[in-house]
C-alpha cells in the first residue's frame, strides 16, 4: 500500500512535469521550478520539528497521549506557518524591485496563502503514517496531485497561462485539506489537548529531526537554488536541471515507500530495546533495495536518451549525461537513506543532523565552487578555443555558453555523488557506536531478507 500511495502518485506528478515542461517556456517553467523547490524547503521548516518526532511516539502511544501529540502536532505546525507566513511576507515588501524581478517572484507572493491552504493536508500525511494507514493517505495525495493532473490535461485544449496554472494549484491543495479535516484525519480535534508533556516530548525529538529535513531538503534543493541564483545558468540552467533531478525522483519511489513502512518498525523494535531485531530490519531494507536499484539503474543509465526524451522532448536531449550521473547516484541511496532512517529510529537524531549537516555543507560548498568557479573556466577556455577555429565573438560566445552551461551542470551533479559518499560514511559511524552493524552484511542479509520476500509475495499470489 506504501509502494501503491508512492508509486501511483508519483506517476500523477510525473504526468503533470511531462505536460508543464510542453506548456510553459522554458523561462517561465524555471520559475515554477524554483516555486515548488522554495515551497519543499520551507515545508522542511514547518513540518520537520513534528512530522518525525510524531511518527516515532505515536508508534507505541495509549489513546489517550495519541490524542495529546496529535493535538501537540496541530498547534505546534499552527504557530510555526503563521511566523513563517509574516515572516516571507515583511521580506517580499522590504525588498522592493530585488525579489520581484527575479526568479522568486512567485514563491514570495505566494506561498504565505499555500502555506495555510496545505496545513490540514500535512497534519494529517504524518499521522496518517505513524498510524500506517497508507490507503487513507493515497485518497489524500490522488486528491491533491490527482486533480491538479486533471485540470493540466484539460489546459492542454484551453492553453491557460502560468498565473491560471497556479492557481488550479492552489485550489488542489486547499481541497485535499478540507477532506483530511471533515474526517478528521488531521487531528484538529484533538488541538485543545496537546499538554506541556506532549508539546515538550515533540519539540526535543524534533529539535534535532528538523536541522535532519532541512539538510536533507538542501541537499537536492541548493543545487536548484544556487543555479538560479547565477547570472550564468539562471532560470535556463534551472528549467534544464529540473529534468533529470525529476527523474531521480522517480527513482526514488520504492525506496520512499520502504522507508515510510521501515521507520515505525525500526522504532518500536527500538522503543523494545530489540537490537537484533532492528539489525535485522536495516539489514533487510538497506541491502534488498540496493539490490533492486542495481536493474534499475542501469535500464535508465543505458536508456537515458530516451528517458530524458520522453519527459522532455528534443530541447532537453543535452541533459542526458546529467541523468547518467544521477543513475550512480541512485545507486547509493538506498543504503543513505536507511542508516539515516535507523538512527532516528534508535532515538539518535542528534546523530543524524551532524551526518546532514557534513554532506549538506559539502553539497553547498562543491555547488558554488562549481557555479561560479568551473563554470567561468568552462565558458572562457571554450570561448577561446572557438575564436582559434576561426568563429566570430558572438557565435563562440553563444557556442561557448551552450557548451560551458551544460558541463558546468554536469559537475553540479557529480558533486551530489560525493556528498552521498560522505554521508554513509559519516552515518555509519554514528549507526555503528550503537548497534555494531558490519558493513558486509548490508549486503548477506538483505540479500537473503530480499529473496524470502519476493519468494512470500509470490505465494501469496
Amino acid at each position: 500500500m506504501s509502494l501503491a500511495n508512492n508509486g501511483l502518485v508519483a506517476v500523477f506528478a510525473f504526468l503533470s512535469f511531462v505536460m508543464l515542461v510542453r506548456m510553459v517556456p522554458q523561462e517561465s517553467f524555471g520559475e515554477w521550478v524554483l516555486f515548488i523547490t522554495a515551497s519543499n524547503f520551507i515545508d522542511m521548516l514547518r513540518f520537520g520539528i513534528t512530522r518525525t518526532a510524531l511518527v516515532r511516539f505515536l508508534s507505541g502511544a495509549d489513546e489517550q497521549y495519541e490524542k495529546g501529540l496529535m493535538g501537540a502536532n496541530n498547534l505546534i505546525n499552527l504557530i510555526t506557518t503563521t511566523l513563517l507566513a509574516l515572516l516571507i511576507i515583511l521580506i517580499y515588501s522590504l525588498s522592493g524591485s530585488a525579489l520581484k524581478n527575479s526568479g522568486f517572484d512567485m514563491f514570495f507572493m505566494w506561498y504565505p496563502l499555500l502555506s495555510f491552504l496545505t496545513l490540514p493536508f500535512n497534519n494529517a500525511q504524518s499521522i496518517l503514517q505513524a498510524k500506517l494507514k497508507f490507503d487513507k493517505m493515497l485518497w489524500l495525495r490522488l486528491i491533491n496531485v490527482g486533480g491538479f493532473m486533471l485540470f493540466l490535461m484539460a489546459n492542454i485544449f484551453l492553453n491557460y497561462g502560468i498565473e491560471i496554472i497556479l492557481m488550479a494549484y492552489l485550489i488542489t491543495n486547499f481541497i485535499s485539506s478540507i477532506v483530511a479535516s471533515l474526517f478528521n484525519w488531521d487531528g484538529i480535534r484533538y488541538l485543545f489537548k496537546a499538554s506541556k508533556k506532549t508539546i515538550y516530548t515533540i519539540l526535543d525529538f524534533g529539535k534535532y529531526t528538523t536541522g535532519t529535513l532541512i539538510g536533507s531538503n538542501l541537499l537536492k534543493s541548493s543545487d536548484t537554488f544556487i543555479i538560479g541564483l547565477s547570472p550564468f545558468l539562471g532560470t535556463l540552467g534551472v528549467a534544464l536541471y529540473s529534468i533529470p533531478l525529476k527523474l531521480t525522483e522517480i527513482i526514488e519511489i520504492p525506496l520512499r515507500s520502504f522507508a515510510a513502512t521501515a521507520f515505525p518498525e525500526l522504532s518500536k523494535a527500538s522503543i523494545e530495546n530489540n537490537k537484533e531485531k532492528v539489525r535485522s530490519v536495516f539489514y533487510a531494507n538497506a541491502g534488498g533495495m540496493t539490490y533492486l536499484m542495481i536493474p534499475l539503474m542501469a535500464f535508465s543509465f543505458i536508456f537515458a536518451k530516451e528517458i530524458v526524451f520522453i519527459l522532455g522532448g528534443s530541447d532537453y536531449l543535452i541533459t542526458a549525461n546529467i541523468f547518467k550521473i544521477f543513475c550512480v547516484y541512485g545507486l547509493l541511496l538506498p543504503i543513505d537513506r536507511f542508516i539515516g532512517v535507523a538512527l532516528d529510529s534508535v532515538n539518535r537524531p542528534k546523530d543524524n543532523f551532524i551526518k546532514v549537516i557534513y554532506m549538506a555543507s559539502a553539497n553547498i560548498v562543491g555547488d558554488l565552487f562549481v557555479v561560479f568557479g568551473i563554470a567561468s573556466l568552462f565558458l572562457g577556455f571554450s570561448f577561446g578555443v572557438l575564436l582559434l577555429n576561426g568563429l566570430s565573438p558572438s557565435t563562440a560566445y553563444n557556442l561557448a555558453h551552450g557548451f560551458s552551461l551544460i558541463k558546468t551542470l554536469e559537475w553540479v551533479a557529480i558533486i551530489t555523488i560525493m556528498f552521498t559518499v560522505i554521508g554513509i560514511l559519516v552515518g555509519f559511524y554514528y549507526l555503528n557506536k550503537v548497534l555494531s552493524i558490519r558493513f558486509r552484511d548490508i549486503f548477506i542479509v538483505g540479500y537473503s531478507k530480499g529473496l524470502l520476500s519476493i519468494k512470500a509475495l509470490l505465494h501469496s499470489k
